[in-house]
């Protein structure tokens, strides 16, 4: 099974609209560009795990709960 550059921006951008957080916000906060967080929630581009570690520091969240969300959602695509 493949990690779906998808369905990892698609739960980064969840987690980022649920703390009503706008992409310059959690941007800046983890030290990318707004562009870059962008095309990761479009699923253009996959995060490196340190980039993954800092947006979820951004989102004031535990990366370990983020990629957990992302194993599910990745789980039931596979069904």
């Amino acid at each position: 099974m493949m990690l779906d550059a998808e369905i990892v921006g698609r739960v980064i951008q969840k987690c980022r609209e649920k703390r009503n957080l706008s992409q310059e916000v959690v941007s800046g906060l983890a030290a990318i560009g707004r562009t870059h967080l962008s095309a990761i929630e479009r699923g253009e581009r996959k995060p490196t795990l340190e980039t993954f570690y800092k947006i979820c520091l951004a989102l004031n969240m535990k990366p370990s709960v983020v990629m957990e969300q992302i194993e599910k959602e990745n789980e039931q695509k596979a069904k």
